[in-house]
């Protein structure tokens, strides 16, 4: 055999290609096929040289060959496809074929139900059907074999139950027509109608009347009420159970479980509640388990945040021993429940807390304080910001024009004011009415004064170019802005409160705590604001100290005051233990009386938030607040013959803005974090 090779490949010539090809194809592979037929004789190879030997020396055979498998990959593609359409088609058609089928069934079901219904009114009406000549012999003998084999007609309710269930049967099975104004009430109508004439009628044939007549009103009864059952029974077949109008405001969807059990520490507060979840209301607890991440409720007012949310921490705060000042805007309303629960729980404090009341509208029922005590101001930033939280509560629209010419003058007189009676004498005069004094009087007599003392001459010396320049206009500018506000501000009510000193404003004092109220009036909201502001800004600064008692500040109708300080508060103030409770109605009026960056502030550090009715664009930031969770949509469209449901999934907000623009009274959403 390798001879037969050797001499085949001795004696072996080139080929000549194809014609009008200018390659050709090389001796060792023509000599390599010619040598595997001898060698291998009975082995099957597709191609006589490899494919890729073919290509490299006949890039024109490749060529055709890809064209053959691309045409044959598209021919079979095509048959795939004419498969799986043949296949759909058979499977439609057999469903088709199924429906008839069942159609049919329930035809006979009816048929051989209605065939029931006649035989008992032959049976039961034979002596009125004989007399009309309507009797049949084989009918009569038909019957009367089924009478004697099963004892069909042995009672009126064998033949009358076994058409009912004949004919439930093929109203189970008849695939009605869906439609919304099929109801249960309109079912349960006609059931009980078609049971009625149906099934208690049996009387009527012993009525006092001719056979034709007792006959022709049984029958009328046995119709009548069959037909009623016929009707509900297709009407049930018709009813539309999916019905997505049951619940227009997709209550069901949107509710959760909530915390049911009750998680308490020495700092919560907690809150029983009830939640509607699963078709039923159930009771569970709201956990503010840290408190000192701050707490904000929000509300329009009548949908009882007070009564709801801030009564409820100023009663289980002063039952656990804190530290409370309180911010009472509609004076004596949270006074009084303060006063009355702490002597009534006043076991929880180490040391027993003493009592106060700021009320500048009766001074004969008030403690007094001085806001700017000497023993307080370190520094002359200290008078500074004291001066500062006094112009803008007078002043509210400089809150957005802070560094402005006009606004920063002004302050920075009147803090050097303060920062003299500070200094003068030990501070003996160091209190805001006698600012206000010492202010009113000429400039010629007061900045001689004020420069005498090195610490305030750089302080007051854009005044002094003024008045040394000429600038006489400027100057009185300048002075007015600072006296036309505080001017507002003389009163004897205010002037005998804020000189006294029943007390000191450090009301966390391990030593000596203290649980004080301040009272404001609606009706003179804008002046009393002002003082009240002023020890609001001191008390912030005093409490946020490490190692003092755990405390709580309640500020109700937040917008009414500004407090200087807040946002630096809240930041801070949960590793001090100052527990920060804020109520108002929305955030635009946050945002009109504080500014945007302030309120912005406010709003996005607080971590513990309620909200009963709001609307608008603080209804749309808290649901965006709350976040989404995976919601079911339900979709269903009736055709003529057919009802299809679709059921998706996606994610929506967890409480909608028009939920909350739409809670009533008592009703409250929010999130509490640990």
């Amino acid at each position: 055999m390798w001879s037969m090779a050797h001499d085949w490949a001795r004696n072996f010539r080139q080929t000549p290609l194809p014609s009008g090809s200018t390659a050709r194809i090389p001796n060792c592979l023509l000599l390599y096929s010619r040598v595997r037929k001898a060698v291998f004789p009975k082995l099957r190879l597709r191609t006589e040289i490899p494919s890729w030997a073919v290509y490299l020396t006949c890039p024109w055979r490749h060529t055709e060959r890809i064209g053959r498998k691309s045409s044959s990959a598209d021919g079979c593609s095509a048959r795939k496809e004419n498969n799986v359409n043949s296949k759909n088609r058979k499977i439609m058609s057999q469903q088709e074929d199924d429906l008839r089928a069942l159609a049919k069934i329930m035809d006979f079901l009816r048929a051989v139900s209605i065939i029931l219904v006649v035989a008992h009114l032959y049976w039961y009406c034979y002596e009125a059907i004989k007399l009309w000549g309507l009797n049949i012999g084989v009918v009569d003998r038909i019957l009367m074999n089924f009478h004697r084999t099963a004892g069909l007609f042995g009672n009126m309710l064998y033949t009358k139950l076994f058409a009912l269930v004949l004919m439930g049967l093929s109203c189970l099975g008849t695939k009605g027509v869906k439609e919304e104004h099929i109801t249960w009430s309109k079912i349960w109508a006609f059931m009980g109608a078609g049971f009625v004439f149906f099934f208690l009628n049996w009387w009527i044939l012993a009525l006092p009347l001719p056979i034709e007549a007792n006959a022709a009103l049984y029958t009328f009864t046995i119709t009548v009420g069959y037909v009623c059952l016929l009707m509900a029974g297709l009407y049930m077949s018709r009813l539309l159970k999916n019905n997505l109008m049951e619940d227009v405001f997709n209550q069901e969807n949107e509710s959760f479980m909530q915390e049911t059990r009750l998680l308490e520490n020495e700092y919560s507060v907690n809150l029983p509640t009830r939640f509607y979840y699963r078709k039923k209301w159930s009771r569970g607890w709201i956990n503010v388990v840290n408190s000192f991440r701050a707490v904000s409720v929000l509300g329009t007012p009548g949908s009882g945040k007070s009564y709801a949310i801030i009564n409820n921490f100023i009663k289980q705060q002063i039952e656990k021993g804190f530290a409370i000042y309180c911010y009472d805007f509609k004076y004596p309303d949270l006074s009084t429940i303060v006063y009355n629960h702490l002597l009534h729980h006043s076991e929880g404090y180490k040391v027993k807390p003493k009592f106060y009341v700021i009320n500048f509208d009766d001074p004969r029922r008030s403690h007094r304080c001085n806001p700017i005590h000497p023993d307080f101001m370190s520094d002359i930033s200290d008078a500074y910001e004291s001066a500062y939280t006094i112009m803008l509560n007078l002043n509210k629209t400089w809150v957005q024009k802070q560094g402005d010419f006009f606004v920063e003058s002004p302050i920075v007189l009147f803090a050097a004011i303060i920062w003299y009676l500070r200094i003068f004498e030990g501070g003996k005069y160091c209190t805001f009415p006698h600012a206000i004094e010492f202010l009113c009087r000429k400039y010629e007599d007061i900045f001689p004064i004020l420069t005498s003392y090195p610490e305030l001459e750089n302080y007051l010396s854009p005044f002094m170019d003024a008045w040394l320049g000429g600038a006489a206009d400027q100057l009185q500018g300048q002075i007015a802005s600072a006296k036309i506000p505080l001017s507002r501000m003389i009163s004897p009510q205010l002037y005998w409160i804020m000189t006294g000193d029943d007390f000191t404003l450090d009301i966390n004092n391990p030593k000596e705590p203290k649980i004080l109220c301040v009272g404001n009036n609606p009706d003179r909201q804008n002046i009393y604001g002002a003082a009240l502001g002023l020890y609001n800004s001191r008390i912030v600064k005093l409490i946020n100290k490490k190692g003092m008692l755990k405390s709580s500040v309640l500020i109700d109708e937040l917008p009414t005051i500004y407090f200087k300080g807040l946002d630096n508060l809240i930041a801070t103030a949960r590793s001090n233990k100052v527990a920060v409770c804020l109520g108002f109605q929305d955030f635009s009026q946050l945002k009109w009386d504080y500014g945007d960056k302030e309120a912005a502030v406010v709003m996005n550090t607080v971590g513990n938030i309620f909200s009963g009715q709001v609307v608008g664009e603080t209804a749309k930031t808290l649901s965006e607040r709350f976040g989404k969770v995976l919601q079911k949509r339900q979709s269903m469209s009736i055709t003529c013959s057919d009802k299809t449901t679709s059921i998706s999934t996606q994610m929506d907000s967890l409480i909608p803005q028009s939920k909350i623009s739409t809670l009533t009274q008592g009703m409250f959403v929010g999130s509490s974090r640990r």
